[in-house]
């Protein structure tokens, strides 16, 4: 560290060091890209948000709060919470074991568990649904067993957790894995030869460790369960007041020219990104201050 501060000191001294960018381009460059991204931000990013809470209030709080309170809004709202309440804290044990598991241990098939995280992120949304079809339809591979039992899974409640479950899957466990692969194994080895158990150690030593990468991956798995339109809208049937999640809401009420509903149920999405962004922005601080504390 004295050495370190020494030669700072003495670039200092010699003028090379006055607090200049890390670039030097010219300053026209500088601002030429600053207003790129500003506008983009402003064309793609700000002016829907204010759109959509334009639209929204059009008819005035009256109209709004009465598109809010309509029972089938109410029911999408209802049916959404209950997709994410399954589907994130699945995933959040999936995640976590997933991660713990390719970054603490070695063993056969390590890669391609990796793969098969990732496989979301590659299959469109769409065609998640229709597996889902194929598989657990009336004409599936489990159909006639389901319909037997009287047990429904497609066009009901069941087949929405399912998709909501599979576009999340990855979000939780990508975040963990280069987190924990960066923090390596020497505290839980170190714990293990002291006596702690495999759950004494993730308890006390990982878990502190991975608490806010943990968290953040939590926040976006939420947002995306939220958020899904095309797997959940393949697999619900549509089905009004019993399995329209608040983005099929959104589409059935613009489908049916009612603009300003549709804008006031598509607000508390909107609301949810910002909620979402403010959290991730907490997050990300709070997950820098405690690198630097340590």
């Amino acid at each position: 560290m004295a050495g370190t501060a020494a030669t700072l000191g003495r670039a200092r001294s010699a003028g090379h060091y006055q607090g200049n960018p890390a670039t030097r381009e010219a300053r026209w460059v500088r601002y030429t890209l600053l207003t790129l991204g500003l506008g983009f931000f402003a064309l793609f990013l700000l002016m829907p948000l204010i759109a959509v809470f334009t639209e929204a209030l059009r008819k005035g709080w009256e109209a709004y709060a009465a598109s809010l309170m309509e029972s089938d809004t109410i029911s999408a709202v209802k049916l959404t919470l209950l997709a994410a309440v399954i589907s994130v804290p699945l995933n959040l044990v999936f995640g976590v074991s997933a991660a713990w598991a390719i970054t603490k241990h070695d063993f056969r098939g390590k890669q391609l568990l990796i793969t098969l995280i990732d496989l979301p992120f590659s299959v469109s949304p769409v065609v998640a649904g229709l597996i889902y079809v194929l598989i657990f339809g009336a004409q599936g591979w489990f159909g006639p067993w389901l319909q037997a039992h009287d047990i429904r899974i497609i066009f009901a409640v069941p087949g929405i957790v399912l998709a909501t479950v599979f576009v999340t899957f990855p979000f939780v466990a990508r975040e963990l894995i280069p987190l924990m692969q960066a923090q390596g194994r020497d505290e839980e080895e170190a714990a293990t030869v002291l006596g702690a158990s495999g759950w004494r150690t993730f308890w006390h030593v990982t878990l502190p460790n991975i608490k806010w990468g943990l968290l953040y991956g939590v926040i976006l798995c939420n947002a995306r369960a939220f958020g899904e339109f095309g797997a959940v809208s393949v697999v619900s049937g549509h089905v009004r007041g019993q399995t329209n999640t608040l983005p099929l809401q959104v589409e059935i009420l613009y489908n049916e020219y009612q603009f300003a509903a549709a804008f006031a149920v598509a607000s508390l999405l909107a609301l949810l990104a910002v909620a979402t962004l403010v959290l991730k922005q907490f997050v990300e601080w709070r997950a820098s201050r405690a690198v630097v504390i340590d």
